[in-house]
């Protein structure tokens, strides 16, 4: 395990994993560059390679650390997954392995969906993951038990991805 990293409830992957000092780098095939090895980064990496090679989500859909503002405070959501007409339709909050997840999570992913309005969102520490479906037309929500596949997304008429 890399760093002493938490094995995570994900699949395994490679990385590209590398030292400076006392710290650990790894490289993220999304945002083409090097970024240092936290928990929570670690879950970040795991379950963006989770989307794209278990649940087919094509790596140009998806945007890691991606900047939004809200009531005119700049925020960074973990992964917005866009479908092909550039909308985005998933939104995942990642934590560390050792956070709780909780309302205060489903607080702050909920506050970032006001600027994005997606009908999925997914909230995950790596042990632990939430699949939240939003219906904006009755306003209700519903806790799916598996993550859809981008070809479940494709398929459903009432989502265009």
């Amino acid at each position: 395990m890399y760093n002493n990293m938490q094995p995570l409830n994900l699949p395994t992957y490679s990385f590209n994993i590398k030292s400076r000092g006392e710290r650990n780098w790894i490289f993220d095939i999304f945002r083409r560059d090097w970024y240092l090895l936290t928990p929570e980064e670690w879950v970040r990496q795991n379950f963006a390679r989770y989307l794209c090679e278990a649940l087919s989500y094509p790596q140009s859909l998806m945007l890691l650390e991606h900047k939004i503002t809200h009531n005119r405070l700049t925020r960074r959501c973990d992964i917005i997954v866009y479908n092909r007409q550039g909308q985005p339709v998933i939104l995942v909050e990642c934590k560390a392995p050792e956070i709780v997840l909780n309302q205060r999570t489903f607080d702050q992913i909920a506050r970032y969906n006001m600027v994005l309005e997606v009908n999925i969102l997914l909230i995950t520490n790596g042990l632990s993951h939430y699949c939240i479906q939003l219906n904006p037309l009755t306003g209700t929500y519903a806790f799916l038990k598996d993550i859809p596949s981008f070809r479940s997304m494709t398929d459903q008429s009432s989502t265009v991805i």
